[in-house]
């Protein structure tokens, strides 16, 4: 395994990204930065981990606006 000192999600999980995001934006504004519907009806960490792992290209918007997130 090799070293990846420059990304911003190595050694994260996806449970650990998610998190930090609701603990910085909350869920109202996180879905509205990422209009998804587990943000915005009856949002929880444990059902958003079910579709953000079963639905690629969420995961994909929500590492993206955590690596933005980190970087300013």
């Amino acid at each position: 395994m090799s070293d990846q000192p420059n990304n911003p999600l190595h050694g994260k999980t996806l449970e650990a990204i998610l998190t930090e995001l609701v603990d910085r934006y909350g869920w109202v504004e996180l879905s509205k930065r990422i209009s998804i519907n587990c943000f915005k009806n009856d949002p929880s960490v444990k059902s958003s981990l079910v579709f953000l792992r079963r639905t690629p290209w969420a995961r994909q918007q929500v590492e993206t606006l955590y690596v933005k997130s980190q970087q300013g």
